[in-house]
């Protein structure tokens, strides 16, 4: 590993970030459909996740602010009610507006982004913002910078970290 070659970057330059939305709830024709849609008491506990709790309809996303995300590119993140919880969408799916997602760049690999977590969490804590409750928007968090290698590189540390969330898995079993 050359650190020489990691250079500062913003997470606006590394991930489209994308809020979520509610369809209405008051029209049964936007709910128990087939699309994943997340909430952030179901994030924080599982690297992956693939399945909601709550789904929603094509109709209901259509006429919602909540957008479609890619699978295996995206990396939930809550952004109130528990800052920064993150795992990476295995499946594509729609988030509640909870979330401000990262849309990892073809160059980005997801899991290492997903083992920063602690960091990322730690600096939007620190410019979240709420009276009620903490809450930090896209635009403050895709301002945030971060050091990142080239993309080679990250998917090794990605890999690495992925062998050994794996390995911790199965000694917690």
């Amino acid at each position: 590993m050359n650190i020489d070659f990691w250079e500062q970057r913003e997470l606006f330059e590394i991930a489209d970030i994308i809020g979520g939305g509610t369809p209405s709830t008051s029209n049964p024709n936007y709910w128990d459909g087939e699309i994943d849609w997340y909430t952030p008491a179901e994030i924080g506990e599982q690297i992956f996740v693939n399945g909601s709790v709550r789904k929603i309809t094509q109709e209901g996303l259509n006429n919602s602010s909540a957008k479609m995300l890619p699978a295996n590119r995206t990396v939930l993140f809550t952004s109130r009610a528990g800052i920064g919880n993150m795992a990476i969408l295995q499946r594509p799916g729609a988030t509640n507006q909870g979330f401000q997602s990262l849309v990892c760049n073809e160059d980005i690999d997801p899991y290492f982004v997903f083992s920063m977590s602690e960091i990322i969490k730690a600096r939007a804590e620190t410019v979240a913002a709420g009276s009620t409750f903490s809450e930090i928007s896209g635009k403050k968090l895709g301002e945030l910078t971060f050091w990142f290698p080239e993309s080679i590189e990250q998917r090794q540390i990605g890999h690495y970290f992925k062998n050994l969330d794996n390995l911790i898995t199965l000694h917690q079993c």
